[in-house]
């Protein structure tokens, strides 16, 4: 069975979600005929890099542009031509995926700049993808770089990277940047709720939330998410079955935990702490994202205007909340407390027992507060 990222992923630039500025980019390169002879893909995972560098191969190849200006103005490839189908199903000999992780020496790039002098075999650009290529080795680099200096007119190379900071400027200078920014929550509920629609997946959008928040800004890792929960529960899926599967606490155990903290209650904190490891969530996931929200609360606490930042991944009803948390803290205590945290999630890594650093860290903090009061 194909995974859902694979199945749902994107064959024409109009359904690329959520990066309408590189869309718009590319599009008007073929119509201009200034496609760049490298293009440097930066940002966080899973956010579409190696599949727009696909879409730039089908565009830059397919036959239907090549051949008539009203296609090539349209800016979209046919999806029908032997050259998109090709590229499609990964069989075109001229597009040439390279994984840098595991292909980072001088000897694998001395072997696609000999690829790369050979005319194509059938499509008119031959087209190197290299993912992930600040993994590269500095001998690789110097070698890359020499093939970017002077390239073959008939090949284009789509550089991918996590990491911009680690490609050589030598590098970066010499190609045209693009970079794909996190997708917001209402994007990645977007493309979920069309593929729970065609999957004939029941599945209520609070579910959806949680899902796309869990992936932060990921949609392959949403989808990879989807997949899993749906593989494992049939064709309902409930928030419940979400926690089972991933062996989180999804609730709102966060805010009620938060707030507890802030009123001073330590027996309702602790009673928190307890249940989640009864039930057998991932302690340390749940400190990770106690961090993410408060970090949150400090930053609606200091600068009240960053509800609206807040507003693209967050509902109505967890603005309101957020807001409630941020009036009942205060705000040193509270950068305090995420200090600890941080600190905590350190130790919790290492433990023999993994929820004890977060429980001390939490009694320190309300036996502070109380010293304070």
């Amino acid at each position: 069975m194909t995974a859902i990222y694979r199945t749902y992923r994107p064959k024409l630039f109009k359904d690329l979600l959520g990066h309408e500025h590189i869309v718009t980019i590319l599009q008007n390169a073929i119509r201009e005929d200034r496609l760049s002879h490298a293009y440097l893909f930066h940002g966080s995972r899973g956010t579409g890099k190696t599949t727009t560098a696909r879409l730039l191969a089908k565009l830059a190849n397919c036959h239907k542009i090549i051949e008539d200006v009203k296609n090539k103005n349209k800016g979209e490839p046919c999806d029908q031509c032997l050259a998109c189908q090709s590229i499609n199903n990964g069989q075109a000999l001229d597009v040439i995926e390279i994984d840098a992780a595991s292909n980072r020496g001088i000897d694998e790039i001395r072997d696609l700049q000999e690829k790369a002098r050979l005319s194509p075999s059938s499509l008119k650009y031959k087209i190197f993808i290299i993912d992930e290529v600040h993994m590269l080795t500095s001998a690789a680099f110097n070698a890359l770089l020499k093939t970017l200096e002077e390239p073959p007119k008939h090949v284009i190379f789509i550089l991918a990277t996590t990491e911009i900071e680690k490609v050589p400027i030598t590098i970066t200078s010499r190609t045209q940047k693009l970079t794909f920014k996190k997708l917001t929550k209402d994007i990645i509920m977007q493309k979920l709720k069309t593929i729970a629609l065609k999957e004939n997946i029941d599945i209520d959008n609070e579910s959806l939330e949680i899902i796309s928040q869990l992936a932060e800004g990921s949609l392959r890792d949403a989808e990879s998410i989807f997949d899993q929960v749906t593989t494992n529960n049939g064709q309902k899926i409930t928030i419940k079955d979400i926690e089972k599967t991933l062996g989180i606490s999804v609730n709102n155990n966060i805010t009620i935990l938060l707030q507890k903290l802030f009123e001073n209650n330590l027996d309702e904190v602790l009673n928190i702490i307890n249940t989640i490891v009864d039930n057998g969530y991932d302690i340390i996931h749940f400190n990770k994202n106690l961090i993410d929200y408060l970090s949150k609360v400090i930053a609606l606490k200091s600068n009240p205007k960053a509800i609206n930042i807040f507003k693209l991944n967050l509902t109505e009803n967890e603005l309101k909340k957020l807001e409630e948390l941020a009036n009942l803290s205060d705000l040193n205590r509270s950068i305090e407390l995420i200090k600890s945290l941080i600190e905590a999630h350190r130790n919790m890594r290492y433990s023999p027992f993994s929820y004890i650093p977060l429980q001390v860290t939490l009694i320190e903090y309300l036996n502070k507060k109380a010293n304070f009061i």
